[in-house]
């Protein structure tokens, strides 16, 4: 059963989605810990609600980033986690706990990366005038929403859209697609080839992307 470290700085949605997958017996994971850097995250909330370990990592305790990084290491290595869940952790992973969790460390982005990386891409999906937006689950590397992609969903652009209706709508799959890409690491059939992610045993490439139905 594959062992998960969680980090999250705010609500913790997608993390509330790996919970319920696991519970529902659609992803054979245990969730050994959340970390994070937020006294207040919402996140803490849920990992009470689930019985789950977390702590919290004050990051004005650390000299420098560096260090910060290390101490996270340090922390899901010691409770043996073999994956690492970004799911809203506000802060670019440094190098120390890339290299102890080589091509081990996820992340969700709200838009079709390489498009509109970094904060706020679905406003900045707004801003661009794109008809299509999306979501991407992608491995972290040292960039900022830099690394291979993993799966994607598409999301049409409504044009009476606001930043928080297509938030929200892109929101419900991330819930999606983000417990997806863990079962397929989980089942070993994920394979990295350069920048590409390829999936073992998946009938093509272009059905990684769901397109959901227009809105009414």
């Amino acid at each position: 059963m594959l062992k998960i470290g969680v980090l999250a700085s705010g609500r913790g949605s997608n993390f509330q989605a790996i919970i319920d997958a696991i519970e529902n017996k659609n992803l054979k994971a245990s969730i050994e810990i959340l970390i994070t850097d937020n006294p207040s995250a919402f996140a803490i909330e849920r990992a009470k609600r689930h019985n789950l370990k977390y702590i919290f990592i004050n990051p004005k305790e650390f000299a420098t980033k560096d260090e910060l990084f290390k101490k996270i290491a340090d922390e899901l290595k010691s409770c043996g986690v073999e994956l690492v869940i970004l799911a809203g952790f506000m802060r670019i992973v440094r190098k120390p706990l890339i290299d102890a969790f080589p091509n081990r460390i996820m992340n969700i982005h709200p838009a079709l990366l390489p498009s509109f990386p970094g904060l706020h891409g679905q406003k900045q999906a707004l801003d661009y005038g794109v008809k299509i937006s999306g979501c991407t689950v992608h491995f972290v590397d040292e960039g900022m929403d830099t690394g291979p992609v993993i799966i994607q969903a598409a999301v049409t652009v409504m044009p009476d859209d606001t930043e928080d209706t297509l938030s929200e709508r892109i929101l419900s799959f991330e819930h999606r697609i983000y417990p997806e890409a863990v079962r397929l690491f989980s089942e070993g059939r994920l394979e990295i080839k350069g920048m590409k992610v390829m999936i073992k045993d998946h009938p093509s490439v272009s059905s990684n992307i769901v397109n959901p139905p227009n809105r009414n």
